[in-house]
């Protein structure tokens, strides 16, 4: 309010507040949905030594979660007495937050699947192999495009350009480069972290379509194809 929004009323306020404040509750809750089951099913015995692991170590990154939550916004309430920027939580602890967030929600998924659906026995042939690797990789591309993604939310990137395929009436924009030493242009230049995020968003669309025309040609289980085509039609709709 002291720094930029000088003109906003109460009511205005309370919408952020309230924001805030469902975040925080519904991480509480989420964090409560893993604790307390897990603290039953470990009691009961019901857990094997393998999945006892696992259930520690998703519930540990329940509590970096939050805890990671709280460094972030930390960022957005201190004074930078030698900055005249608005107020904004630092890109790295965001960026951190999400990832961190990814992980968690990524390792909740494959365990809870793991658990609901046997695995298949196929022979593992050079194909299957290679789709395999081929998946781990597009996997891993559509996980940085993410992370970029909360680059651009914390440096208000997406303000800079708002035109595709061209960044204003340049393919390549003059200021691309323009933070010295020339790696800060990654992580803090608004021009370079949308290049970036617009980049790694078409390849990450690529890769999915090419992991789909590849696995057109192996035959595959029906889950395993409806795997695929879906992960096709979400990379799209995205």
């Amino acid at each position: 309010f002291n720094s930029l929004n000088h003109d906003m009323t109460l009511t205005e306020f309370k919408f952020i507040w309230y924001m805030e404040y469902s975040h925080r509750m519904w991480g509480r809750v989420v964090g409560l949905a893993y604790l307390l089951p897990a603290a039953y099913f470990w009691r009961k015995g019901w857990l094997s030594r393998p999945l006892k692991g696992c259930v520690l170590a998703l519930c540990g990154l329940v509590c970096f979660q939050g805890l990671l939550g709280w460094y972030m916004v930390k960022s957005g309430l201190e004074e930078k007495p030698d900055s005249y920027d608005i107020p904004r939580v630092s890109q790295y602890r965001l960026a951190a937050h999400l990832g961190s967030a990814l992980v968690l929600y990524s390792a909740s998924l494959w365990t809870g699947l793991s658990l609901l659906l046997p695995r298949h026995k196929l022979p593992e042939t050079h194909q299957l192999l290679r789709l395999r690797q081929f998946a781990h990789g597009t996997t891993a591309i559509i996980f940085l495009t993410a992370l970029s993604g909360a680059f651009v939310a914390g440096l208000d990137a997406g303000l800079v350009y708002n035109s595709f395929p061209k960044m204003g009436e340049r393919w390549i924009p003059d200021d691309l480069l323009a933070f010295s030493p020339m790696l800060r242009n990654i992580f803090e230049n608004p021009t370079t972290v949308q290049f970036d995020h617009r980049i790694l968003g078409i390849a990450s669309v690529t890769a999915v379509t090419a992991l789909y025309l590849f696995s057109r040609k192996i035959p595959l289980p029906r889950r395993t194809r409806m795997a695929v085509t879906s992960l096709l039609a979400v990379a799209c709709m995205q």
